[in-house]
């Protein structure tokens, strides 16, 4: 809060200079308290949407700031959620713990779901040239809510209710997961095989039509794909219903960090090395290439995984210099050709656009590659392990 109101940035996608002048100008104002929401017309419900340790959603913070905005709500407002969540949450959860105070949704106050559609470290789509989709629950909430974003975004997308949005973003999540653990999936198998996966989804993505790029890695991170579609696993039981590619897709994605290990302690056996004599490095602890959120990253699990075998784990992420996480706690060493020569095995978790790759390649022992991220290094082969 206090970095906001300085004028601070802290978020990878949002440009310094962006910040200052809206603060400077007295446009934005952040507060931990809920003094003087009553003043505001418009008011945006942002909150995280985890899930427990058996994958059931964990609503306490929506619930929460729904309780506290009843206390203070006034006719005329906007409430939007925009936290990915099952379908039925806005309607069922929300709308009657706002009615306590009195007010009628529709009526007296607007009510809508309006999905967060972001990709971090994504130059080209951004909030405001990304369409929104916007669903009220009923029509003058829809209305209101339409005019709303429509006044600061380029495209709105009005759908027929809270709960068809709320589905609209858990399917869009959805289906990045179910074609994630699809290639997983493949490159397990290729693996058996003692195929390329790489080369084989290269060949595959020529096709002009009937096929989208998806590629396997080491697992899946972030605030969004790991959680989100178990949200809609979740709803759908109330259904009587069992969304099988879901929690297929879980199982897949959940698994590949062990993939990584099995792989790794394949390739220091072959060099002839017990894993609690070996000194690993690990390039990227972020989720995903060029940002600093390692939410979920599976990083962190592969670290974890060869901790527990015995072996000596260092890390290198140019976006976070410290992690103190997870259990774990460690500083990003820098990335000198010593440190390099140092590890018995570099593994690329993260494919950072920064890092060296030749040089990686050039001065490490022998690199497990799981992003593909050494493909333009030449003369790789024997030094490199693909995923």
């Amino acid at each position: 809060m206090a970095k906001i109101n300085q004028g601070k940035n802290y978020i990878d996608d949002i440009r310094e200079e962006d910040l200052v002048r809206e603060v400077e100008a007295g446009r934005l104002r952040a507060q931990v308290s809920f003094d003087g929401v009553e003043k505001l017309d418009v008011l945006i419900i942002a909150v995280p949407t985890p899930l427990d340790k058996n994958l059931v959603p964990d609503l306490q913070y929506v619930r929460h700031v729904t309780e506290e905005l009843a206390r203070h709500l006034r006719p005329g407002q906007l409430v939007s959620l925009e936290s990915t969540t099952y379908p039925g949450t806005t309607e069922e959860v929300m709308r009657p713990i706002l009615e306590r105070s009195g007010l009628k949704a529709d009526r007296d106050f607007f009510l809508a779901h309006s999905p967060e559609r972001v990709d971090p470290g994504n130059k080209r789509w951004q909030t405001k040239n990304t369409a929104k989709v916007v669903g009220g629950v009923g029509p003058s909430s829809l209305e209101v809510a339409l005019t709303f974003y429509g006044s600061v975004l380029e495209s709105v997308v009005p759908i027929s209710s809270a709960k068809a949005a709320e589905m609209v973003k858990v399917f869009e999540n959805t289906f990045r997961a179910v074609n994630i653990a699809l290639v997983n999936e493949l490159a397990l198998l290729c693996d058996r095989m003692g195929l390329n996966v790489w080369e084989v989804l290269d060949a595959a993505f020529t096709k002009p039509f009937g096929i989208m790029p998806f590629y396997p890695g080491p697992g899946v991170g972030g605030h969004c794909i790991p959680l989100d579609p178990h949200y809609l696993e979740w709803k759908a039981r109330e259904y009587n219903f069992r969304t099988r590619f879901i929690a297929l897709a879980g199982e897949v994605n959940r698994a590949m960090p062990e993939f990584v290990r099995t792989k790794a302690l394949r390739i220091l056996n072959e060099q002839g090395l017990a894993p609690s004599r070996s000194h690993i490095l690990v390039l990227g602890l972020a989720y995903k290439k060029d940002i600093s959120d390692w939410r979920e990253s599976p990083a962190i699990e592969v670290i974890k995984l060869l901790q527990h075998d015995g072996a000596e784990v260092s890390y290198h992420d140019p976006y976070i210099p410290v992690f103190k996480h997870e259990g774990l706690d460690l500083e990003s060493i820098e990335l000198g050709d010593e440190a390099l020569r140092a590890a018995d095995l570099v593994i690329i978790t993260t494919d950072h656009s920064s890092l060296d790759y030749a040089r990686v390649v050039r001065e490490a022992k022998h690199v497990l590659d799981t992003k593909n991220a050494t493909k333009a290094v030449p003369n790789r082969e024997g030094k490199v392990t693909l995923l």
